[in-house]
């Protein structure tokens, strides 16, 4: 069975019964149902009037909307029944149904004539079963297909976003790439020992970041550990350019971030802190807080501001934007002691996906690689 849309439906009975019990219909039909039995109550001596009344309310609500929703579903489905036909079934039905209760039943219970059964009430009751079935299907059918319309263009809005997830990482992978490609060509003509555990340190690397590329979140252990392998490959060239002190918990909190949203601000720290001649320590901490996850780097060399044509970062601010909207924030500023700070906060509660492009583009100042 179809649904309003041509979708597969729960059934157009149940369906219909259910949107029927909803409040801002079932209010309304109350309203209207409630003054005909009293005017059958009070213009019909028989006993079985107001039960009449209610069976006769009763199978106008069973059977026209949902008949008509069968008959001439919403979307245009092909049926192989002419609208003639169909426009003549409905109308048998509702004819049928009315005098068949409404005459019928009183003749089969031996009851007397009430006021709904005359027959000036009883032509009004099957206008009312064809105009009242009608609207009332037409309502249920325009509210799903408005749901299904509001759905489809969620859907629609997550998988635009996603596939702008995936081309920002897409185009992170190469800008890591190339960088590390270029080092290890230097490191080729002066020392092929360090080139070859480097190629093997990348190959690891580059293992961890197809895995990533098919992710819309994992874990920040190995967000973490990918950072820590960028370390590493850098070391291999020379030991002594830089030193790392970490700050992490022994145990790192079960969280989901985005793949590849820390790598490009620790290649940063790399690429104006050591690789530019700026020996010293490069700090790496975790703060665990209830509501989010701080992560911190810290490298020296005092911070220039954005960079014209840097797109590291700002693939990093576009990634937080896309996966946090306004719960995450990015921070990059000059500390004392000549050295660079880059602060990201990171939710616990996992990349949104109601976090749409549209929000504020950032909490912080950015920096450019």
């Amino acid at each position: 069975m179809q649904s309003a849309t041509g979708a597969p439906a729960e059934g157009v009975l149940r369906s219909t019964l259910k949107a029927l019990a909803a409040p801002r219909r079932a209010i309304p039909i109350a309203v209207v149902v409630t003054p005909l039995l009293i005017i059958q109550d009070a213009y019909s001596a028989d006993a079985a009037a107001v039960p009449l009344a209610l069976a006769m309310c009763g199978a106008f609500l069973l059977v026209a909307p949902a008949l008509w929703r069968k008959l001439f579903p919403m979307g245009g489905a092909s049926s192989d029944t002419p609208l003639a036909a169909r426009a003549a079934l409905y109308a048998v039905a509702g004819l049928t149904l009315v005098v068949g209760i409404g005459r019928g039943l009183p003749l089969v219970i031996g009851g007397r004539a009430t006021f709904l059964t005359t027959f000036p009430s009883l032509v009004v009751c099957v206008a009312l079963f064809w105009v009242g079935g009608w609207g009332l299907a037409r309502d249920i059918d325009l509210e799903a297909h408005l749901a299904e319309q509001r759905a489809r263009n969620e859907a629609l809005a997550w998988e635009a976003e996603h596939a702008q997830i995936l081309a920002l990482k897409s185009h992170l992978d190469p800008h890591f790439l190339f960088n590390t490609l270029n080092a290890i060509a230097e490191w080729c003509r002066e020392d092929g020992a360090v080139a070859e555990r480097a190629i093997l340190q990348l190959s690891s690397m580059l293992r961890t970041m197809m895995t990533a590329i098919q992710e819309t979140s994992w874990p920040l252990t190995k967000e973490l550990e990918l950072v820590e392998q960028l370390f590493a490959l850098h070391a291999v060239r020379d030991p002594s350019l830089f030193s790392v002190s970490r700050r992490v918990p022994e145990a790192v909190p079960d969280v989901d971030v985005p793949p590849m949203v820390l790598l490009p601000i620790a290649e940063n720290a790399m690429k104006h802190g050591p690789l530019a001649r700026n020996k010293g320590e490069i700090r790496l901490s975790v703060e665990v807080g209830d509501a989010d996850v701080i992560v911190e780097i810290e490298n020296p060399g005092a911070y220039a501001g954005p960079r014209e044509g840097g797109s590291g970062l700002e693939i990093v601010r576009k990634r937080m934007r896309l996966s946090y909207g306004d719960a995450g924030n990015f921070v990059m500023k000059n500390i004392e002691d000549n050295r660079t700070l880059a602060r990201i906060s990171l939710p616990r509660s996992g990349p949104s996906r109601g976090a749409l492009p549209g929000a504020a583009a950032s909490r912080g100042t950015l920096g450019a690689s």
